[in-house]
């Protein structure tokens, strides 16, 4: 077989070497028959065209350099409660519960930040919460904030599932989690805007990760090399991707021109990295669908549909999305705060609820 292919090659390359040559005698032969005035024009539109060909070409360069891409430093300020011109929801109506004292501490997960800054704003007395050092209201991403409520240090966190590693902390300690499905988002794939491929398919994707599937090629897309992104351990993103992986081998992340290994990044680096299409258009990532869409949206990728189904809001409501997950307010049993219990129940209530799918999340019922 493998002779077979050398065979066709070389015909190929004899066919390629032969035109070129018949080319080459073909321009030859017309230069001598023309006159110096002929030779003067053609010389001039042959160097005419050759500019246009390297202006375009730098043209092209400039434009692919400035593609705008998203910042890899997100600015939750705007989504701070009780602040000027805040993208946190607000109720039409007046709260049910109104928390003046023991309120409780709250940390979570980047994406989740808008979903209870919402919370605070219509429960929690008025005053500035973003940057205060009472740690009344924090966001430190969701690894940092399960360490911090396994360690007494918060009171309820806004994040997804805990990974085995916090599990089995809270195990050995004798800690029990409380976790309350409070609301649910879809876990989305994303790549290069330029990328011909628009779907894949759950198997497809758990190739991807695996190592089985190296090349955008095997899925329909172009002949060039696949760029597998990851998160950091215990991130809530990918805590998703090891379940989404469903027990199978998950690779280990590639590494950067730095030799620096690419889940470094925070979530919004993801994402910026898969836009930069001069660099690492090859690319493939994952994220949750309000982050990547609202918090830190990019013109520059594209959600993927996953097994012939979109990645919306809507679908993930009529449950048609394949992954789709709870999100979850975590608190410890047994918790000091009298008011973690009441406070839980009222998110779960028609106005908590309504708040959450104001955000642009979907309400857990």
């Amino acid at each position: 077989m493998e002779l077979l292919i050398y065979a066709i090659l070389l015909f190929a390359f004899a066919i390629i070497i032969t035109i070129f040559v018949f080319l080459v005698k073909l321009i030859l032969f017309i230069w001598k028959k023309l006159k110096p005035k002929g030779r003067a024009i053609t010389f001039g539109t042959i160097g005419l065209i050759i500019a246009a060909v390297v202006v375009t070409n730098i043209a092209v360069r400039n434009y692919q350099n400035n593609l705008p891409i998203v910042s890899q430093r997100l600015d939750l300020r705007d989504y701070a409660p009780f602040t000027a011109n805040t993208k946190a929801v607000f109720l039409e109506e007046e709260s049910t519960l109104k928390l003046t004292e023991n309120l409780p501490r709250l940390d979570g997960a980047t994406a989740l930040y808008p979903v209870y800054a919402a919370f605070v704003q219509v429960v929690y007395p008025e005053r500035g919460y973003f940057g205060n050092n009472d740690g009344i209201v924090q966001c430190t991403t969701t690894g940092t904030a399960y360490e911090r409520l396994l360690n007494g240090e918060t009171d309820i966190i806004f994040v997804a599932g805990a990974s085995e590693e916090h599990a089995q902390f809270a195990r050995e300690n004798g800690i029990e989690l409380i976790l309350t499905p409070i609301g649910k988002e879809a876990f989305v794939f994303f790549v290069n805007a330029r990328n011909p491929v628009n779907g894949l398919t759950t198997a497809q994707i758990r190739d991807i990760y695996s190592g089985a599937i190296t090349n955008w090629r095997d899925v329909g897309g172009r002949l060039r090399k696949i760029l597998a992104f990851q998160r950091e351990t215990n991130s809530g993103s990918q805590t998703a991707m090891i379940s989404f992986m469903n027990g199978g081998r998950l690779m280990s992340p590639p590494k950067d021109s730095q030799n620096k290994v690419q889940s470094e990044n925070p979530m919004e680096g993801m994402i910026a990295g898969v836009a930069d299409y001069r660099n690492q258009g090859n690319a493939i990532g994952y994220s949750f669908l309000f982050f990547a869409t609202e918090m830190a949206g990019n013109n520059q990728i594209k959600l993927l549909a996953i097994d012939g189904v979109e990645p919306t809001r809507e679908n993930v409501a009529n449950g048609t999305y394949p992954h789709a997950d709870y999100f979850y307010a975590v608190s410890v049993k047994d918790s000091q705060n009298p008011n973690v219990a009441p406070f839980i129940e009222w998110i779960l209530s028609e106005q908590g609820q309504k708040l959450i799918e104001k955000t642009g999340y979907t309400r857990v019922n």
